[in-house]
């Protein structure tokens, strides 16, 4: 279902091989947190999607573990950033930019942290509105 609908928004997309149940869990487990369930059943048909020019769409899901550990343990990120534990980085603008889920009362909404301002905006819903409107050009950043 998922690769079907990102290659009718984005033909050029690049799709990696499926992510096992073993390496999912393995994330969830290092990061303390359950992955949205509509992330981890695109993880089961993609394990990372990447757009024109290698754009990352939606990471790997080792991806995924690393950059959030890096974000919530790093002593310089503490000092210039409010915490990132509410938040689970899963994709990137490409300038530095993140995509994420926010960790709170089972909600689905994607929000854009801005990496120079450390401002969180709203920008979807779910996954499959962020995908359809960060393809289709509804998200301007």
């Amino acid at each position: 279902m998922w690769i079907e609908m990102i290659r009718g928004l984005e033909p050029e997309a690049e799709f990696r091989p499926p992510a096992t149940a073993e390496s999912i869990h393995a994330c969830q487990e290092t990061l303390g947190n359950r992955l949205d369930r509509d992330l981890v059943d695109l993880l089961r048909e993609a394990n990372g999607v990447s757009g024109k020019y290698g754009l990352g769409l939606i990471w790997p899901v080792e991806r995924i573990t690393t950059d959030n550990i890096t974000f919530r343990t790093t002593p310089a990120f503490a000092e210039l950033y409010m915490p990132f534990d509410s938040l689970l980085f899963f994709a990137d603008v490409g300038n530095g930019d993140q995509f994420a889920f926010v960790l709170r009362d089972q909600r689905h909404d994607i929000f854009v942290w801005d990496h120079e301002t450390d401002s969180r905006s709203w920008v979807a819903p779910r996954l499959a509105e962020y995908l359809t409107w960060w393809l289709d050009g509804r998200i301007k950043l």
